[in-house]
């Protein structure tokens, strides 16, 4: 890797002129820069941002599933989010020009979420969109395999969407009758644990 590194001001200028009409935003903050692009140019963006000769972000380093449902708020119910609610986001590396960035794209429908593969321009996009169908429930069009990864077959709903019980839904246990593992309810009884905190005028540590 080189070890030369340009400025993110100067990077932010060359992805926004790669990217042009393409992106909905390009923001620097903490010296990362954040490109915000709409689904139906996704791909197109992500080939720019690949190919492009002042990006050429040949690497991609992780996709992830956000669920921004409960975001700014303490509880999903008492969301206040406004926007949509799942957002893909990648982050890409070049490892010519020793620079990377953050691509978000928010996908139109909350009750089926789904964006385009990244697989045909990444193979590295395979395990990580799986994991973000398995725990989020987003689609990823394009990709020719896409099943669960972490969670067993059997396994209803996603678990990391913000109204997703903390408890789950089931749980398995062993039936010595049947010889097999089944899913029964959940047992546990949901609730709020609020961790208390202890504070004594004469501790030691305070001192």
């Amino acid at each position: 890797m080189p070890e030369y590194r340009i400025a993110p001001e100067v990077l932010r200028e060359n992805i926004a002129a790669a990217l042009g009409a393409l992106a909905q935003n390009v923001t620097l903050a903490l010296d990362e820069v954040t490109v915000i692009v709409a689904p139906e140019h996704y791909i197109e963006a992500m080939t720019a941002l690949r190919d492009a000769p002042q990006c050429r972000f040949d690497q991609l380093l992780d996709v992830c599933g956000v669920d921004y449902s409960a975001y700014g708020s303490p509880t999903y119910e008492e969301r206040t989010w406004a926007g949509k609610r799942f957002a893909v986001i990648s982050h890409l590396l070049s490892v010519e020009l020793n620079q990377r960035v953050r691509v978000r794209v928010f996908c139109d429908d909350d009750e089926l979420p789904s964006v385009q593969s990244l697989t045909g321009l990444w193979s590295a996009a395979n395990w990580y969109e799986r994991e973000a169908f398995d725990l989020y429930g987003i689609v990823f069009e394009g990709h020719n395999d896409l099943r669960r990864i972490l969670t067993d077959y059997g396994f209803i709903g996603h678990p990391f969407r913000k109204d997703f019980p903390i408890s789950g839904t089931v749980e398995m246990r062993y039936d010595a009758e049947r010889q097999r593992v089944i899913y029964v309810p959940v047992s546990i009884e949901p609730r709020e644990i609020t961790p208390r905190v202890i504070r004594e005028d004469k501790y030691a540590g305070f001192q």
